[in-house]
């Protein structure tokens, strides 16, 4: 298995070195891909360095896997170029998500689509991944009406850039970098990726548009607003959804409990709710803060949180790779 990480230097890039190796993920052969001012540098992977190799050279070796985190504009122009080698790209890019020939896939809800005829496979908006990994088991039992969701997202999520500018303001440095068109620390930005002709945001519209197609149900009503705050351990996300059928709090409680990947925290006389400080490094989904919505009938509510570059990213797009290797669609 000859697997390739495009945008190895970035901070998705790192955070999937990391995913992995702990993981151990088997291969033969590792291409570390970045930006041509990085090509020659090293990096140091398992004890062994690796030099970054151009997307023409990598391109030219045909892995069988490449991982992709190098931004839309990249992936639109090399995916096709290396899915026309045969090679499986796995891309964490907004470019191919809604693209009705390419599958959306979070493994653990939709990973039984995939054929060995998926040579490009889109990685989800990391915080759509952090709601369907909480609302599908819910939508199998109840079927959601309506999701109105509210988001807190970490800095990570804009890339390393944006965590310079967030230090460097709390250092009380006024002319360094910036990312943001306001101070980001001790602040909260309503403003994800930019603005649309309907008021929202590209992140906004993500949310909705990615969540229907994972899900497969287009008659789902979802509405979002997206909000950068001053963390860095994950996104968290304020849910209110509404299903067509009642439930049972107790119920609810037991099927998250049950669902791979997700973890309850759910406590709160002990003061026991997710927080992304405690998201940091780990793949699960947190969910907390469950009770009814007591202004109309079968409407829950509930807090998510999640690593965003973790679950959001590497270790999705990195399971994707496990699922396709274990069913014998690569390699």
């Amino acid at each position: 298995m000859r697997l390739a990480v495009v945008g190895a230097t970035g901070l998705v890039g790192q955070e999937l070195l990391r995913v992995l190796e702990e993981r151990q993920v088997e291969f033969d052969e590792l291409y570390l891909v970045a930006s041509a001012k990085s090509v020659g540098q090293k990096i140091k992977f398992k004890g062994k360095e690796y030099a970054i190799k151009s997307m023409e050279e990598t391109v030219a070796l045909a892995p069988d896997v490449a991982i992709f985190s190098a931004g839309g504009g990249t992936s639109l122009e090399w995916a096709p170029r290396f899915a026309e080698k045969g090679t499986v790209v796995i891309d964490n890019s907004s470019a191919w998500r809604m693209d009705p020939t390419k599958k959306l896939i979070v493994p653990e809800i939709n990973g039984h689509a995939l054929t060995s005829e998926d040579l490009i496979i889109a990685n989800p908006n990391c915080s759509t991944i952090q709601m369907v990994m909480a609302l599908a088991p819910l939508h199998k039992k109840y079927k959601i009406k309506r999701i109105v969701v509210s988001t807190y997202q970490s800095v990570t999520g804009t890339g390393k850039d944006a965590v310079q500018q967030m230090m460097e303001e709390r250092q009380g440095i006024t002319n360094g970098i910036k990312v943001y068109p306001h101070k980001i620390d001790m602040n909260a930005l309503p403003h994800i990726d930019s603005f649309l002709d309907n008021g929202y945001t590209k992140e906004e519209m993500k949310m909705v548009n990615e969540t229907r197609k994972i899900l497969e149900d287009q008659t789902i009503g979802v509405t979002s607003t997206t909000v950068r705050i001053p963390a860095i351990g994950g996104h968290s996300e304020a849910v209110n959804v509404e299903f067509y059928s009642d439930f049972d709090l107790k119920e609810v409680r037991e099927i998250l409990e049950q669902t791979p990947g997700v973890v309850v925290q759910d406590d709160v006389k002990n003061n026991v709710y997710p927080m992304p400080i405690n998201s940091k490094g780990k793949d699960e989904v947190f969910v907390g803060r469950l009770r009814r919505d007591e202004s109309q009938p079968h409407t829950l509510n509930l807090w998510v949180v999640s690593d965003n570059l973790r679950k959001g990213a590497a270790t999705n797009a990195v399971q994707i790779a496990e699922y396709l290797m274990e069913k014998s669609l690569v390699g």
